[in-house]
């Protein structure tokens, strides 16, 4: 049998080799580089010092990709959080960071600011006895420090604010009062109660979530439905405010269907019907939890989008 030779030019696989590896490495050095630079900057626990409060206030926030590459301004989302947690809950759980470089990538979000302050357990209102002003703080100082110390968008279509749970009814406190100030509003699993609720809440959560913000502590029945109360009842603010100043806020409403708050979030719906403002609102399976807010955050964004963008 004869010998077959197979001539290989070797030279040539080597060269070729070569190539191939020398495109592979600067593929790999230059794919992170790529995907870091579209990704948004996370500053948590900075602080600003309130002289209503009479304390440093402590808050997070998320810088677009390119804001230290232009000389932009971007618009703004404020974004609160919920009972006991703090300037860190989104970030940490809420994964404000991971959603928000997603959608600005992919373009389903405009490039914006949030800004996720602290809010201890105020609700974000001033207290019944004058102590605790974080309504004054937030509208007063706290929105004009961001407008000044960041290159955001100072007027009222480029500021939008969302919450979840207490930073839910925040949101809505925030932009039913102060309607001037919001184009857009986006409360997740609200903390709204029906004066029903109010009445007949235990003991407990009267005394030790409530009491200290509408009125005394040891209040029973009818008696907690105080003027303060009624003052920053999201229910009563809607039901006897000019119907033409709250619409000209922008609402997108969402809870889950067994979330101990749907209660007050579908007496929310209702009034809001009733007062012919409009609104989205959205029941979606789940329940009072961060797996429930981070599958909302998204539509929260795309949401106000809507308003920054020019008609």
């Amino acid at each position: 049998m004869n010998n077959i030779h197979i001539f290989i030019p070797c030279g040539q696989v080597i060269i070729e080799q070569d190539i191939m590896r020398s495109i592979a490495l600067f593929v790999a050095l230059l794919l992170p580089i790529t995907l870091l630079a579209q990704q948004g900057v996370l500053k948590e626990s900075l602080k600003v010092k309130s002289t209503t409060l009479a304390k440093d206030v402590e808050y997070s926030i998320y810088l677009p990709a390119d804001y230290d590459k232009s000389n932009r301004r971007y618009p703004v989302l404020y974004l609160l959080h919920g009972y006991t947690d703090d300037e860190t809950g989104w970030s940490q759980f809420g994964e404000a960071q991971v959603i928000g470089d997603r959608l600005m990538q992919n373009g389903e979000a405009a490039p914006m600011i949030i800004v996720m302050p602290d809010g201890g357990v105020s609700w974000y209102i001033n207290s019944y006895d004058g102590k605790t002003k974080y309504e004054d703080f937030f509208v007063k100082e706290f929105i004009p420090f961001i407008d000044a110390t960041y290159r955001t968008r100072t007027t009222k279509q480029y500021r939008a604010i969302a919450g979840l749970s207490m930073g839910g009814y925040g949101t809505l406190i925030m932009a039913t009062k102060h309607p001037d100030l919001f184009s857009a509003a986006a409360p997740l699993s609200s903390g709204v109660f029906t004066d029903e609720e109010i009445v007949s809440a235990d003991e407990r959560t009267w005394n030790v979530v409530l009491g200290e913000l509408y009125g005394k502590k040891d209040l029973t029945g009818k008696d907690r439905l105080t003027e303060h109360y009624n003052k920053n009842s999201v229910l009563k603010i809607i039901e006897t405010g000019n119907a033409d100043e709250l619409k000209k806020v922008r609402y997108y409403i969402d809870c889950g269907d067994k979330d101990f708050l749907i209660k007050g979030n579908m007496a929310l719906h209702s009034v809001m019907i009733d007062k012919k403002i409009p609104h989205e609102f959205r029941v979606r399976e789940g329940v009072h939890n961060w797996t429930y807010w981070r599958t909302a955050l998204p539509e929260v964004l795309k949401f106000v989008s809507e308003s920054f963008h020019q008609k």
